[in-house]
């Protein structure tokens, strides 16, 4: 028997963990959660289901559902036609990708809230995204779509059925690759490619919107490592710079939102996500590792203290992101008016002021969201100052304002701890503490990788999601990518094998689990995971990169630690399949990238052999960890342990009871060497020539 709904009585998602579906438990609407009980229930009363799929930090979910869900008329029509589902992308990132493409096939454009309309086996037969209360803009009002669609199913199935065909015939086609050789002309020809869209003015590629390009930012510092090029160097930096000073960039608290409205960066849509900080990190560390500029380390930095300090979860995981609303007001919790900026010296105040761009005008809806317009010379030249003393002037009134902001009512969090998410702020955490020297962010990263391996991880096999105190949902490959990557960097910032001997159980679970049969892809799904209308194998990377993009690093890392072909293998097979369609989006691409540069710059393996804590060593980990080598990997043995288990270190010896370091490629090794001196300079020459990878 159907349960009545009334406006205090909470539906079917009051006892999910997913922050986004417990949201929704107090709407009128008869909410299920993706299931079994929905999709046999539609099947039972022949009914549609609507299928609502969003995330917590979703502006214009929170909005769409305010309008239409929260409405007991609309609710009405809801429960009466269709059978409801809402789904929390960021827990079923299986489903979102399906119904994405289908939505973007269908209509020309995705985004969320994504709203699709299915069969009872859960095939779309119409679909949109946000859709208003009334009409306006040329959309349609949700009412009248819902009236139409439900309308539609009753009365002219024969459409309906020809439209599943059609999908079912679409989804189940797969994606298409295109084999390519890896070459140094093809990696010119996506630089050529960035080139054509770079916005030289304001950094960034395209027009508004902006989002953050962080993988293609990688991508361009390592081409320019390999090859010196002037064009590649100037898009990253340019980019990296101007989205810093910027408002996409929280110049009080550190960390970067969603995006920028703007072409400028200027204006944002306030959500902060982990993945965004998570990736951003990792390209300013990159970026100071090749430029020694510390601007990017200081950027680095406070995103890093930012993630510290805002979405840590007392067991160790880091949250997924805070809401862009707070008092159902989006950004109320991070602009400013000129009266806000005060403290006990005028003169700094209006130093503050000027610095961020905080004007009685404002900059945006009668407030100012700071930013950074003019040179710090200039600034501090008008009021008397030089550089380094305005610096110290903004750094201590910086932390003023982060204490008098900390007093408002925050965003929401939401507090579900994602595996991948989490891998690819593990990575960023290890590689800032080797190349930043920071003790907090090593003690975060493993903090980060214990709780995972306690709460994540269940004999090889990586769950997606922890919240309220369970892990839940069958991880996917990504989850098993980013945490593998992640705990690949860590061991290298800690020479504790036990991260290491993780990351490749992890991997070959993977290769186990999701391969593509009589092919070298991988499936987004594992091979146990619960039917859908088709695998999922997005090959993309967007937002967040594509799982088998990730894992192509990973094997390759792994091939260089372990001499396994298999693994090579399959790391080149994985890169053949999009090397063509590479060059024709190469924002689409970005992380695949940068692993064939790394392949193409032929990096080196390092192993080093000494007790990790004594001073010889450290210091031949600080020249290998300062220098920016795309793709190398470091073993560290300590001979006190006894024979290491990665093949990399295997036969290696400390020299006369000193610290050894021996420098690698392809099995062929340079005169092992105790002297720091020696060591860079076979460091610096270890450059070597671009190759080709041969394709079958």
């Amino acid at each position: 028997m159907r349960r009545p709904l009334e406006s205090d009585v909470a539906n079917r998602l009051a006892s999910e963990t997913s922050p986004y579906l417990v949201q929704h438990r107090d709407n009128p609407v008869d909410w299920y959660p993706w299931g079994p009980e929905a999709l046999s229930r539609a099947a039972r009363e022949d009914k549609p289901i609507l299928l609502s799929i969003g995330y917590s930090s979703c502006h214009w979910c929170h909005v769409m559902a305010h309008e239409s869900f929260e409405d007991p008329a609309i609710a009405a029509v809801m429960n009466t036609e269709f059978i409801n589902v809402k789904v929390d992308r960021e827990e079923r990132p299986d489903l979102d990708a399906i119904y994405m493409q289908i939505t973007v096939a269908m209509t020309g454009a995705g985004g969320w809230p994504m709203t699709v309309f299915l069969t009872s086996e859960g095939v779309p037969f119409y679909a949109g995204t946000y859709f208003p209360p009334a009409d306006r803009f040329q959309m349609p009002s949700f009412r009248r779509v819902i009236g139409h669609v439900a309308e539609a199913y009753r009365s002219r199935r024969d459409s309906v059925d020809r439209t599943v065909r059609s999908v079912l015939d679409y989804v189940r086609e797969g994606p298409r690759v295109s084999r390519a050789e890896i070459t140094p002309a093809l990696m010119e020809a996506c630089v050529d490619a960035l080139r054509a869209t770079f916005d030289s003015v304001h950094g960034g590629f395209g027009g508004a919107p902006k989002f953050p390009p962080a993988m293609a930012i990688e991508f361009l510092l390592r081409h320019h490592r390999r090859t010196g090029s002037e064009p590649a160097r100037v898009m990253a930096e340019e980019t990296l710079a101007r989205m810093a000073r910027g408002g996409m960039y929280d110049q009080i608290g550190g960390g970067f939102h969603r995006y920028s409205v703007d072409a400028e960066w200027h204006v944002p849509h306030f959500e902060k996500m982990l993945y965004d900080n998570a990736q951003l990190a990792s390209a300013y560390t990159s970026a100071f590792l090749l430029t020694r500029e510390k601007f990017y380390a200081r950027i680095a930095e406070e995103t890093l203290d930012y993630v510290i300090r805002d979405l840590s979860s007392p067991e160790g995981g880091f949250y997924s992101s805070e809401d862009a609303d707070s008092e159902g007001v989006e950004g109320k919790f991070y602009v400013w008016t000129p009266d806000q900026i005060t403290g006990s010296d005028d003169r700094v105040s209006g130093l503050v002021r000027a610095y961020y761009d905080i004007t009685p005008e404002g900059n945006w809806e009668q407030a100012s969201i700071p930013r950074i317009r003019e040179e710090s010379s200039t600034v501090a030249g008008r009021f008397g100052m030089d550089v380094h003393e305005m610096r110290a002037a903004i750094d201590a009134a910086r932390k003023h304002l982060l204490s008098v902001r900390s007093a408002r009512v925050r965003p929401g969090r939401d507090e579900k701890v994602l595996a991948s998410w989490n891998g690819m702020c593990l990575r960023a955490m290890a590689d800032a503490a080797a190349v930043l020297g920071r003790e907090r962010y090593l003690l975060a990263a493993e903090g980060c990788a214990g709780f995972i391996l306690r709460n994540l991880v269940t004999a090889d096999r990586v769950h997606h999601s922890f919240a309220q105190g369970r892990a839940s949902q069958a991880g996917f490959l990504e989850d098993h990518a980013c945490v593998a990557d992640g705990l690949l960097a860590l061991y290298e910032a800690t020479a504790d094998e036990r991260w290491f001997t993780a990351a490749r159980r992890v991997t070959d679970s993977a290769l186990a689990h999701f391969s593509v049969e009589g092919g070298p892809g991988l499936f987004d799904t594992a091979d146990d995971h619960e039917v859908l209308i088709a695998r999922p194998r997005d090959l993309f990377d967007n937002a967040t990169p594509a799982a088998s993009s990730v894992m192509a690093d990973v094997l390759l890392r792994l091939a260089r630690m372990t001499g396994d072909a298999e693994y090579y293998a399959r790391a080149e097979g994985l890169m053949s399949e999009i090397a063509g369609a590479a060059s024709g989006a190469p924002t689409a691409f970005g992380r695949w990238l940068s692993v064939m540069e790394a392949v193409l710059f032929d990096p080196p393996e390092i192993a080093i052999v000494g007790p990790p804590d004594a001073g010889d060593t450290a210091g031949l980990l600080g020249i290998a960890r300062q220098r920016y080598l795309p793709g190398r990997v470091i073993g560290i043995a300590d001979p006190r342990r006894g024979p290491s288990s990665i093949p990399l270190l295997h036969g290696r010896d400390v020299i006369d009871g000193r610290a050894t370091a021996y420098v690698c490629r392809r099995g062929q090794c340079r005169i092992p060497t105790t002297d720091a001196a020696t060591f860079a300079r076979q460091l610096d020459g270890e450059q070597g020539q671009s190759l080709s990878i041969a394709r079958a």
